[in-house]
């Protein structure tokens, strides 16, 4: 019986337990894995911050940098088509009063009208001319208007990409759209004798008045061709960011992206390791018992 617990002592140790700083080890290694597949899933990251992936970390940075800097360019976009589209809004809404207007004017040059129904013609035309003016001083956008340029206004301009490139909308004078240059009190008020006693056609007032305004339609026409061209430049750009900023996001994703279904395979496999480990420790715990034990038979004997 003593030479059985020499020979047990001998391969035990109540001062080193090999096995218990072997499983402590394994359980220290095993618990730091587990707190990083723990951080990926919890975030959906594979790389966190620089501890992950120095490299990754500072490319997938510079990729959020631009990220953010391009949704700036969006913003900056959206807001030059909204121009755009409010602008061409108007000049459509105009154009509509316009044939209104030129059918009125012609009205007055008819000889067999009486002053009441021309009266009734002139405060129809004076009215279309005032809301003329109402939509284009309407069609203003995040405060600024293209139909109430003027030959000292600079362009506006929205920014196009992160380099600082822009596009922009002419706002000079040939923009500034007022009715009332062509269309003035003279000619909407004109007297009884202008228009009951012509001969020949319309009096020369509205006749004047009638070429004016379809230079006033032609240039109107001119203005929604040019707005239109640069709304649309502005869209493809837009477009173009958008389908940037996706890419770069999706590239961005495959670069710091966990893999979910399979870090939830390997929590579970590290959780079972980790159990495995602590089962370990508990054995060399106990073996090193069982050496004092002997130890102290030993001692008794």
């Amino acid at each position: 019986m003593t030479l059985i617990q020499n020979e047990i002592g001998a391969m035990l140790s109540a001062n080193t337990n090999i096995g218990a700083s072997v499983a402590l080890a394994t359980l220290r290694s095993t618990g730091d894995g587990l707190n990083q597949i723990s951080k990926r899933i919890q975030t959906g990251l594979r790389v966190n911050d620089a501890r992950d992936d120095g490299a990754i970390f500072s490319i997938a940075q510079g990729v959020r940098s631009d990220v953010r800097s391009y949704a700036a360019v969006q913003s900056s976009l959206s807001a030059g088509v909204g121009l755009g589209e409010v602008t061409l809004a108007g000049i459509t809404g105009i154009n509509s009063l316009i044939g209104d207007i030129k059918a009125k004017i012609a009205s007055l040059g008819d000889g067999s009208l009486a002053q009441p129904q021309l009266d009734t013609y002139r405060s129809d035309i004076s009215q279309l001319v005032g809301q003329v003016n109402a939509y284009i001083s309407q069609a203003t956008y995040n405060g600024r208007n293209i139909l109430r340029g003027d030959a000292t206004a600079a362009p506006i301009s929205f920014v196009a990409d992160i380099t600082g490139r822009s596009l922009s909308y002419s706002v000079s004078h040939e923009l500034d759209l007022d009715a009332d240059e062509f269309l003035g009190p003279s000619v909407l008020v004109p007297s009884a004798t202008d228009v009951t006693e012509a001969v020949g056609g319309a009096p020369p007032d509205i006749a004047t008045a009638l070429a004016s305004l379809t230079s006033f339609e032609a240039r109107l026409m001119d203005i929604g061709q040019v707005v239109s061209s640069q709304k649309r430049a502005m869209e493809a750009q837009r477009g173009f960011v958008d389908n940037l900023v996706d890419a770069m996001k999706k590239g961005l994703g495959l670069l710091i992206d966990a893999d979910v279904a399979e870090d939830s395979a390997r929590l579970q496999s590290k959780q079972v390791a980790q159990q495995l480990t602590m089962q370990a420790l508990s054995v060399s715990q106990q073996g090193s018992g069982a050496a004092v034990t002997l130890l102290l038979l030993q001692a008794g004997a």
